[in-house]
């Protein structure tokens, strides 16, 4: 079992300090490239000052062409200081995220479910939209840094031509950062509850698109349909109200930014109608006034996408830092082995007591479906130990004492509903590569017919959810997976509902021969799968009520012949 990491994350807080530390080296690079570029926008207004000032006491065409010259240096350090700046921290922020979403579907992939609280749907949007604005971090600390350099170049370069102006940008710059990082708190929490409505609005389409043919059947698609819009609609909101928040942080800068670079540029008009600063002072402040609304753009909308990456880092934490729905032990069952269930209580289980030995075949017909889906949960370790009472041995070791990747690896338990994966036969059914029965899988599950159906043979496509596949194809295609794999226990919940009574009939003799000497269970009513095993035990109201050979029963037992006969 996959214990949780003591060194992973816990607060949003965190997150976003990893992120931060583990981008250190590409962060520093992109600071700098982007402060030079900011300095050279800065230095551009400066330069022209200069020229102005220079050129009206000296015109001859040498400082022109020295001018001309300084100017192309500015242009030129600014043009690759922005390229290359942007690209190392897009390449950090877009690598971050990835390892974000690894992360996330790291643990939502481990074997034993953590207790988060949330659907599918949700980890979807935690793993895609949460983890994308978390790595904005890296790019907002090197714009900051860089922003607050443009700003203080700019109040040295005015307080040099007159105090009063490198005074005004300062205190400006204060206030407006003031304003807007109050403003800034709303657009986090609107956000976090934005991101949560979008990813109830996801789960219930997740858990809609599950459904819809069970939906369909009973004519529940409309209510399903309403009660989508319905959180959808929620989601709408919250978006508009989101929207409406960052565009009146938004507003609220360019109006501020405006104040101030009007401001400056009116005191600069005075001070030089008043003869306290040079015509080619002038120049400089109404170009400095012009070019400062840039960096203090950017500086003001740094708060907000603080706070947003920390709404989507908070978000994650809910994932990452989620304990495990139940402890495991760290011991192996040994190669081979059998399965015994001793007086489990769980669902519709009634004090189940069964064993099946190392390398028998065993089918179980179960006479309610509940109780056929409860086993299989408990088989798949899909209800922790300690909710269920009585004990469950796998080679004759409590499985609460072993490790669940190494129960998995030597149980296998196939649902009825097994996904099918976009992707290609072969890769659905070999996941891994490593198989070496594939073949032999193929043949056993009747699924030879759809693979010399196509040209491409094994390496024929399989959209999302097996889309371009039949129902019976679907199944055949999830029994062969099972096959493949070859488990040292297999466990088949109605492996063939889907298929015709002949394929049925083939598949479960295929079946019988491929796992002769293996252990294998069969939860099925099916009486072709029945009368394949070694040994029918037959489940009624959470026990075992009679056990035999599928024609023993048949012939002793009435109501066994009605519940399984077709």
């Amino acid at each position: 079992m996959k214990t949780p990491d003591a060194r992973r994350p816990r607060p949003g807080s965190d997150i976003l300090k990893t992120a931060l530390r583990r981008n250190i080296g590409a962060m520093t690079w992109g600071t700098v490239l982007m402060g030079l570029y900011q300095a050279g926008e800065t230095a551009f207004p400066i330069a022209l000052g200069l020229i102005v000032e220079h050129t009206m006491q000296d015109r001859s065409p040498g400082a022109l062409a020295l001018s001309i010259g300084a100017l192309a240096v500015i242009i030129t350090t600014v043009s690759l200081s922005w390229r290359f700046g942007m690209r190392i921290l897009q390449q950090a922020n877009t690598t971050e995220a990835h390892r974000w979403r690894v992360q996330v579907a790291d643990c939502g992939l481990e074997p034993v479910a953590r207790d988060a609280g949330l659907k599918s749907g949700e980890v979807l949007t935690i793993a895609t939209e949460d983890a994308d604005q978390t790595a904005d971090i890296i790019e907002v600390v090197p714009l900051l840094i860089s922003s607050l350099v443009a700003v203080l170049v700019a109040a040295v370069a005015l307080g040099l031509a007159d105090i009063r102006l490198g005074l005004l940008v300062i205190v400006g710059t204060a206030l407006i950062l003031s304003v807007l990082s109050v403003m800034s708190r709303r657009i986090g929490s609107s956000t976090r509850e934005q991101q949560a409505r979008v990813a109830r609005a996801g789960a219930k389409v997740a858990d809609l698109i599950t459904g819809l043919r069970p939906l369909h059947g009973f004519g529940g698609n409309h209510a399903a349909f309403r009660s989508y819009r319905k959180v959808s609609t929620e989601a709408k909101h919250q978006a508009i109200t989101v929207a409406g928040v960052n565009g009146a942080y938004a507003g609220t800068a360019t109006a501020l930014n405006a104040a101030l670079a009007a401001g400056v540029t009116l005191t600069a008009g005075w001070l030089a109608f008043d003869g306290r600063i040079t015509v080619g002072e002038l120049v400089m402040a109404v170009g400095l006034a012009q070019f400062i609304m840039e960096p203090l753009k950017l500086f003001s909308d740094m708060p907000k996408y603080v706070m947003m990456a920390r709404a989507s880092a908070e978000r994650m934490a809910l994932v990452l830092a989620a304990p495990p729905t139940a402890a495991h032990g760290p011991e192996r069952p040994a190669a081979g082995g059998g399965l015994e269930l001793d007086c489990v209580r769980y669902g519709a289980l009634r004090a189940l007591k069964f064993q099946v030995s190392a390398g028998e075949f065993v089918a179980i017909a179960a006479y309610q479906p509940r109780a056929a889906a409860d086993l299989a949960a408990v088989l798949a370790v899909k209800v922790p130990p300690h909710a269920y009472e009585g004990v469950v041995r796998v080679s004759g070791e409590e499985l609460a004492a072993l490790s669940i990747e190494a129960v998995r690896e030597h149980m296998l338990v196939n649902p009825y509903d097994g996904e099918i994966f976009a992707g290609t036969l072969r890769t659905n059914i070999d996941p891994s590569g490593t198989s070496r029965t594939v073949a032999e899988a193929v043949e056993a599950s009747m699924l030879t017919d759809v693979v010399a159906l196509h040209r491409e043979g094994l390496d024929h496509g399989v959209r999302d959810r097996g889309a371009n596949l039949s129902g019976g194809q679907r199944q055949r295609l999830s029994l062969a997976r099972a096959l493949a794999a070859d488990a040292d226990i297999l466990v088949l919940h109605d492996p063939t509902t889907a298929v015709d009574a002949v394929t049925e009939q083939l598949i479960a003799r295929n079946i019988a021969k491929l796992r002769r000497g293996r252990t294998t269970v069969v939860i099925a009513s099916s009486p072709a799968l029945l009368d394949a095993a070694d040994r029918v035990l037959v489940l009624d109201e959470g026990v075992i009520t009679a056990e035999g050979t599928h024609r023993n029963l048949l012939a002793g037992d009435e109501e066994y012949g009605l519940a399984v006969a077709r």
